[in-house]
């Protein structure tokens, strides 16, 4: 039994085979045990106690029952918090923990009611992250994966089965999180309408060597969602375009406004219809009237200060006057002495 044992151990460290020579070696210790009591007279304290040789039987047990549940799960550390990241549709399947020198990880994934395979980058590997940007094909179909606990390469084991850990299921076209859009700001000849040129997204796909963009994928289904307001202000409104050239025509003239944007698609659930919000843009007040420059109240001072300096100008230049004139008359009133 010894040798076997050693056999066993240069395989694996889960050895099934040992458990019927275990169970015969005890059941021959047992018989020896019965025929050398048979031959002897019975003590008064017979029975009292537990003999040694059943409270080593009975660990034995408990050693077999351990042996076989590890046996049949296996003796590999399962994954955890298996999850799905997705943005346009680059897939990364993470998981926890980072496996010892004494194990690795190999990931299988399926779409539903599919037969598995293994990604060919995630086979015993040490990684706790699979790329499956490019395994799934088909966007409308949704995928599980599993991530198994197996030896490391190079290193054989006798079970037929390993642990593992299924992921939730997943489904491209629908989950997978929108990045946020750049856009530009241009305004036409006459300043009367601002338009805002949106950049869709690229993702992470190609047909042939052209890398595809979210309008690719979702077509007239993707909107895209600009939120704007008076810069200054905390007022906002909000415009819902179908088209990548948006064009906004309700704006104050000369007035200064702020805009961001986002992916829209309606026909997702309602988690997932907004995409990642773009940067702020603010249009310049360049070349804007004086009246859209300043507020009512600030107008309305400045006009009153014009007329008070008109004010004060005035009754200056009346005062000199009057001064200047009596000046004069005094002048004329005085009699000339003759030399």
């Amino acid at each position: 039994m010894r040798e076997q044992l050693l056999r066993s151990q240069t395989r694996s460290t889960c050895v099934p085979e040992l458990i019927p020579a275990l169970l015969s070696f005890f059941l021959d210790e047992e018989i020896r045990r019965r025929q050398s009591c048979s031959n002897r007279r019975p003590s008064l304290f017979h029975g009292s106690s537990v003999p040694p040789a059943y409270l080593m039987k009975g660990f034995a047990l408990l050693f077999l029952v351990f042996l076989s549940i590890n046996c049949a799960f296996g003796n590999y550390p399962r994954a955890k918090n298996v999850t799905w990241k997705s943005t346009n549709f680059k897939t990364i399947l993470t998981w926890e923990p980072k496996p010892s020198a004494d194990y690795s990880y190999t990931v299988e994934f399926s779409a539903i009611g599919m037969d598995k395979e293994r990604s060919p980058y995630c086979i015993r590997s040490s990684n706790t992250v699979c790329d499956l940007s490019h395994s799934s094909a088909d966007l409308r179909a949704c995928y599980t994966a599993d991530v198994l606990s197996e030896p490391p390469l190079g290193v054989s084991s006798d079970l037929t089965e390993f642990p593992h850990t299924s992921s939730p299921q997943f489904c491209p076209y629908k989950d997978t999180d929108i990045g946020k859009p750049d856009f530009e700001l241009k305004m036409n000849d006459d300043k009367t309408v601002t338009m805002l040129h949106v950049r869709d997204p690229l993702t992470a796909l190609f047909e042939g060597d052209r890398q595809l963009t979210i309008r690719d994928i979702f077509s007239d289904q993707l909107q895209y969602k600009v939120t704007y307001w008076r810069n200054g202000s905390t007022g906002k409104k909000i415009y819902n375009s179908k088209s990548s050239l948006i064009e906004l025509r309700d704006l104050d003239r000369g007035q200064s406004y702020c805009f961001y944007v986002q992916a829209y698609i309606p026909s997702r659930s309602i988690d997932k219809q907004l995409g990642e919000i773009s940067d702020t843009n603010c249009s310049n007040n360049d070349g804007q009237s004086f009246l859209g420059a300043y507020s009512v109240p600030v107008i309305a001072v400045l006009v009153l200060f014009i007329l008070l300096v008109i004010g004060i100008v005035i009754a200056v230049a009346v005062v000199c006057c009057k001064r200047w004139r009596k000046a004069q008359i005094k002048r004329e009133r005085v009699p000339r002495q003759d030399v």
